[in-house]
């Protein structure tokens, strides 16, 4: 199983960023994990460049088109989806390798809810799959904020195998083969 996973963040101390790369350090051996580190290098969407996208943009769509299921997690700014989550979503709206792609998407502040909100529903209007099993709001604040704090707590560890699991029964299912071992 390939996994990429999207912050929506370009801040050094991200959250967000951090739970992407304690997931990818908790991938269980049979998957693949990798963090997309390209986002920030997304020139604004703008129509006229689609044919053909700049390189930028064909990077993140072949990334997209090699994984098997995208884990996302984005901050909020002003109730919105962040400039540059949303920026790489308009790239890839008409992008077919998003059609049908698995979903997990992740919370990282129970307070964020406007932005996850809004987040799902630009996801569910691009014909991903939001995996209702693997999406989780989960409270990551006061001293588990850095990534080596997520990788040493408990709850966060119990939390990314539960996505991983959930990812993998949903790809099984799609595909009728039987399910992923995740040790």
């Amino acid at each position: 199983m390939k996994i990429l996973a999207l912050s929506g963040s370009l801040r050094e101390a991200s959250i967000n960023s951090a739970f992407c790369r304690t997931a990818v350090r908790l991938a269980p051996a049979e998957v693949q994990a990798q963090v997309f580190a390209g986002l920030g290098h997304l020139s604004l969407f703008n129509p006229d460049l689609e044919n053909p996208p700049p390189p930028a943009v064909l990077t993140l769509r072949e990334a997209i088109d090699a994984a098997d299921a995208l884990l996302i997690a984005s901050p909020e700014y002003a109730h919105g989806i962040s400039a540059v989550m949303k920026n790489a979503l308009d790239w890839l709206v008409s992008f077919e390798g998003t059609v049908n792609k698995p979903i997990a998407l992740v919370n990282t502040s129970p307070r964020a809810r406007h932005a996850y909100d809004s987040l799902r529903e630009v996801l569910q209007t691009m014909s991903t799959q939001i995996v209702e099993d693997a999406s989780i709001t989960l409270p990551l604040l006061g001293a588990c904020v850095t990534e080596d704090a997520m990788f040493a707590a408990p709850t966060v560890r119990r939390e990314i195998a539960a996505i991983y699991g959930a990812l993998a029964a949903h790809l099984a299912g799609k595909i009728g083969a039987a399910s992923f071992p995740l040790g």
